[in-house]
């Protein structure tokens, strides 16, 4: 039976992580009784005080064990911390050699959401992937460099350390470890009773892009905004580069290091970022859409959009705007 830690930190974290690692992974140990199978799981929740209070006191969680009194586990969880991230760290300081030691014993660590700027304290994630909420993906980034950040990604698997997406995709990670845990039978039974997308993959569809504007490189804020202003023109990097005064090469650099985007990247998501909020509040046909945010050619709109968004453009205007599915429908 694998011992599992959900970690209950300190400060305000996501009670949805705690209480529904704990109701999924115990009702996978019900479906294994009732076919006449062991239990997979013995889940705890474990803390640092004997109590710990959330949401300025409306709730309080006791833990079952603190982690002091943990000898072995073999899968960790840490939820969403939210707030300050090194302010977390901080409140949570003895998490973070427990969760060394143990993994070191063999034991795998998954972070939900933004429990994964707590999990990066460790230093476990140093040259490995990891996913986090796209919202927080630039100041991840800031944070730990050294960490390969996969913002489109729903989870990722790198030595025994798991990450998921933003917020509620931490259900799929679930799944992913019960079909590994478990087997495919079981993982598609718990899909079904808790209606998860199962196999979901990717964040991209959900991503609201918003430019990285938290530096202080004034110049390339100037350029943002250029983009942003005349998306709909063929802007070229020498064109911005004439207008910053600057040389190419130092444009690209210092764009790329302030953005974590080259120009031409930064470009194409402020022209899909257009797109996308057009297909979800009018009618305009794709090409419609393409046109007004500069694009001619049909098959490169079409590349760039799924390469963004992780949905065609028909696909994603379906999705999110119930007329034009309709419509299309017709």
């Amino acid at each position: 039976m694998k011992h599992v830690s959900i970690l209950v930190p300190r400060g305000h974290v996501s009670l949805t992580n705690i209480e529904g690692t704990y109701q999924i992974f115990s009702e996978v140990n019900g479906l294994q009784s009732a076919m006449g199978r062991p239990a997979l799981f013995n889940v705890q929740l474990i803390g640092l005080p004997q109590e710990t209070s959330q949401k300025k006191g409306l709730f309080i969680i006791n833990p079952d064990r603190q982690i002091q009194e943990i000898e072995k586990t073999d899968l960790i969880i840490v939820p969403a911390l939210f707030g300050n991230p090194e302010e977390a760290a901080i409140l949570n300081k003895e998490f973070l050699p427990w969760i060394i030691r143990h993994y070191e014993k063999g034991a795998e660590v998954a972070s939900f959401c933004i429990g994964a700027f707590f999990l990066a304290a460790t230093g476990l994630l140093k040259g490995k992937q990891c996913a986090t909420h796209w919202r927080f993906a630039n100041e991840f980034r800031a944070m730990f460099p050294d960490v390969n950040l996969v913002d489109d990604k729903i989870m990722t698997e790198d030595d025994g350390l798991y990450t998921s997406g933003g917020a509620y995709s931490y259900l799929n990670l679930l799944l992913y470890l019960i079909e590994k845990y478990a087997g495919r039978d079981i993982a598609i039974l718990i899909a079904k009773a808790f209606m998860i997308d199962i196999d979901r993959d990717s964040q991209s569809p959900f991503i609201i892009f918003e430019g990285q504007k938290t530096h202080n490189d004034e110049l390339i804020k100037k350029a943002q905004e250029f983009i942003e202003t005349n998306f709909q023109e063929k802007i070229t990097v020498d064109q911005l580069a004439d207008k910053l005064a600057l040389g190419r090469r130092n444009l690209e650099r210092r764009f790329k290091q302030a953005t974590s985007n080259t120009v031409m990247e930064y470009t194409q998501r402020v022209k899909i970022e257009a797109a996308k909020k057009s297909f979800e509040t009018n009618r305009k046909t794709i090409n419609e859409v393409m046109y007004d945010v500069g694009y001619s050619d049909t098959k490169a709109f079409r590349n760039i959009f799924k390469k963004i968004t992780g949905l065609s453009p028909i696909d994603y205007r379906n999705k999110y705007n119930k007329s034009s599915a309709v419509l299309e429908a017709m």
